[in-house]
């Protein structure tokens, strides 16, 4: 699996560097899995897949739906290669979640030979056919989710396919970030603004609005870094305690095999805070856990190997997929 690499400067002044790993796409098929159990939340319920005959030749679907139905069956049942050829039928008949699942099959490479072309084939499909009007609220997270990889994609390009194209990634985390309110998006358009990408101005405060948003959703990664622009007062207001505060709940959230860098970048600015900063963080963190004002951390994610840039800090981050992440 390969890791999510991004630089990342704060306020144009030399950091000490700090090596942060990076969520891989496992936990995008995490989803998959996920919502293959509880397709409630999506347009087509998958509990119908009960009554589907077993091992349904392609050859033999009546209609996409059927074929959605006996290929999320036998996703579950373990069976990947008859569920593939299940998927992509029902994906070429234009099933919205068949087009997903296949699209984080083949990203995640887990069950299958890993094709990030044809990943982004089946994200790109979603991407096209989504309309503002015309939603069904089930398929939300799916689509949320897809705008999300194509915009990780259109970061870093596909070699030998696809073309890096940082304005199409802007474009694909602003539309999740906004019409979606997906954490992951909010996180990947405040790391735009951290690094200028795109075009954009460097604005560190603008950044921070969008960690805070994504914060408040449990999304660790944006917890992490919005507290560590906070205690280090950079381009945004100096508030120490308050950024010892989100650092710790970034902590408590962190679960992942890849967020070591959260715990680094957590005990780096607590190492260098005053006794009366810890105490009022912790202070902070008690009064907003008695009220329930943290959520669990942002359970899903997508993620999509983004270059290097050469000379600049590394700091591997978690990505996202969706919440539904």
């Amino acid at each position: 699996m390969r890791a999510l690499e991004m630089t990342y400067k704060i306020g144009g002044a030399a950091q000490p560097q700090i090596r942060l790993e990076t969520i891989g796409v496992f936990a995008a098929f995490c989803m998959a899995l996920s919502l293959a159990g509880s397709a409630p939340s999506f347009a087509l319920d998958s509990s119908s897949a009960n009554h589907a005959p077993a091992k349904i030749s392609p050859d033999s679907f009546t209609s996409a739906q059927e074929a959605l139905r006996v290929g999320v069956d036998d996703l579950q049942n373990g069976d990947a290669q008859q569920s593939l050829r299940a998927l992509t039928y029902a994906a070429d008949g234009g099933e919205l979640l068949a087009r997903w699942k296949l699209g984080n099959l083949y990203a995640t490479g887990e069950l299958v030979p890993r094709n990030d072309v044809l990943a982004y084939k089946y994200f790109e499909q979603l991407v096209e056919s989504y309309s503002e009007e015309d939603i069904d609220r089930r398929d939300r997270g799916a689509i949320a989710n897809a705008f999300v990889s194509v915009g990780l994609y259109s970061l870093s390009g596909i070699p030998g396919a696809i073309k890096a194209d940082p304005e199409r990634a802007l474009e694909m985390f602003q539309v999740a970030a906004t019409d979606f309110g997906d954490p992951e998006a909010q996180y990947r358009l405040a790391r735009m603004y951290l690094e200028g990408q795109a075009g954009l101005a460097k604005d560190n405060m603008r950044a921070a609005r969008w960690l805070s948003l994504a914060a408040e959703k449990g999304h660790c990664g944006a917890q992490a870094l919005l507290g560590h622009l906070l205690f280090n007062g950079e381009g945004v207001p100096h508030q120490r305690a308050r950024g010892l505060m989100w650092l710790s709940v970034a902590v408590k959230n962190a679960k992942g095999a890849t967020d070591g860098w959260i715990h680094e970048l957590q005990a780096k600015d607590f190492g260098v805070a005053s006794e009366d900063d810890r105490e009022i963080a912790t202070a902070y963190v008690n009064a907003r856990e008695k009220r329930g004002d943290f959520p669990l951390a942002s359970a899903v994610r997508a993620a999509k190997p983004v270059a290097r840039a050469p000379g600049a800090m590394v700091v591997s981050v978690p990505a996202p997929a969706p919440d539904g992440q």
